[in-house]
């Protein structure tokens, strides 16, 4: 089975869009992670290592379609990212609609298919974006891991990492964490899948 990471910078009250601004979301606190906070190469790393693990990654609609715009053009920073499958998750996107260069995209139809997916052989899939898909994501336990960059700041507006569904308590095993100078704290936990007979 594969592995499925969820990524994400959020902020202490779970806010998880706009994180370095742009037209995609109408957040009134867009670009947080670069305002007021400086700027430490180190708290990066974990992305920079993601980019090593992944074999794959998932995209919900709206951040395929803001990435797809940017990303191939990032030779440099995202040469593995822009390598590697990617797999939308999509009811409306047509193959037409797919860009080209931007190597291998597949559609998937809902979150059956993505726990389908999971039961081929392969690497790690990592979630980029994508809030509304991690959060059905989370709500159907397909998620295995998350790696969390938390920054200093309380948003008050703007979409939630996780949903208010009313569900099963999900156990988290601490992987890995650290806090940096600036105030950014690095958290990778394991999802403890329960266990059905």
């Amino acid at each position: 089975m594969r592995t499925l990471i969820y990524t994400a910078f959020v902020s202490l009250d779970g806010v998880v869009d706009s994180p370095g601004g742009g037209p995609t979301e109408p957040h009134r606190s867009g670009g947080w992670t670069h305002r007021g906070i400086e700027f430490l190469p180190e708290v990066y790393e974990l992305k920079a290592a993601e980019q090593e693990e992944a074999a794959a990654m998932l995209l919900g609609r709206t951040s395929y379609d803001a990435f797809s715009k940017v990303w191939p053009s990032m030779v440099e920073e995202f040469a593995g990212w822009n390598a590697m499958p990617k797999y939308v998750v999509s009811t409306t996107l047509q193959v037409e609609d797919l860009v080209d260069g931007w190597g291998e995209i597949s559609i998937l139809r809902g979150l059956d298919d993505v726990a389908a997916l999971k039961q081929t052989d392969g690497g790690p899939i990592v979630v980029q974006g994508s809030a509304a898909l991690a959060r059905g994501l989370a709500d159907a336990d397909l998620i295995d891991r998350y790696h969390l960059l938390v920054f200093p700041v309380v948003l008050g507006a703007g979409k939630r990492m996780f949903s208010e569904t009313d569900k099963d308590k999900h156990t988290l095993a601490l992987r890995e964490s650290r806090a940096y100078a600036n105030g950014v704290v690095k958290l990778v936990y394991d999802v403890q899948h329960a266990m059905t007979e």
